[in-house]
C-alpha cells in the first residue's frame, strides 16, 4: 500500500506516518523501484498498533521505549507488559473520570428537562386563565 492508502486507512496524515518512521516507530517502510513507500502487512500491524495505543493516552516517548523493548526480543516481555498495565491502570483512571462527567451532565440536563416542563406547565396555566 502507498502512503496516501495507509493515510486514508489508518486516518492519518502521510506526515505522521513519514514521522512515526523517523523517530523508529515504524521499522524503514520499504519502497518500490521509484522510490515510493510500500506498506506491508507488518507494517500496517504497526501502525494499528501505534494508533490504538496512543488512542490509550500513551505518549511517543513510552512508545519508543515499548518498541525499542520489542526490538530486543523475548526476554523483555515482562517490562513491555509493564508498561501496557501502567497504562491500562491510567486508562482506567480516564474512563472513570468520564463517566462521572458524563453522570454530572445527565444530572444537569434532566434538572433542565424538569425546569422546562415545569415552565411549560405555568405558561399553560396562565394561558388557561386567560381563556
Amino acid at each position: 500500500m502507498t502512503i496516501s492508502e495507509v493515510s486514508n486507512l489508518y486516518d492519518l496524515s502521510a506526515d505522521t506516518l513519514r514521522y512515526y518512521e523517523k523517530i523508529g516507530l515504524l521499522d524503514p517502510v520499504q519502497r518500490n523501484t521509484s522510490g515510493i513507500r510500500n506498506y506491508q502487512e507488518s507494517d500496517l500491524r504497526r501502525i494499528e498498533f501505534i494508533r490504538h495505543m496512543r488512542n490509550a493516552g500513551l505518549s511517543i516517548e513510552v512508545l519508543i521505549r515499548y518498541i525499542e523493548l520489542f526490538h530486543q526480543g523475548n526476554h523483555t516481555i515482562p517490562q513491555r507488559k509493564q508498561i501496557l498495565q501502567e497504562q491500562r491502570n491510567l486508562l482506567k483512571d480516564k474512563v472513570k473520570e468520564m463517566q462521572e462527567t458524563l453522570d454530572r451532565l445527565d444530572y444537569k440536563i434532566e434538572n433542565y428537562d424538569k425546569l422546562l416542563l415545569k415552565h411549560a406547565e405555568e405558561l399553560q396555566a396562565i394561558q388557561d386563565e386567560a381563556e
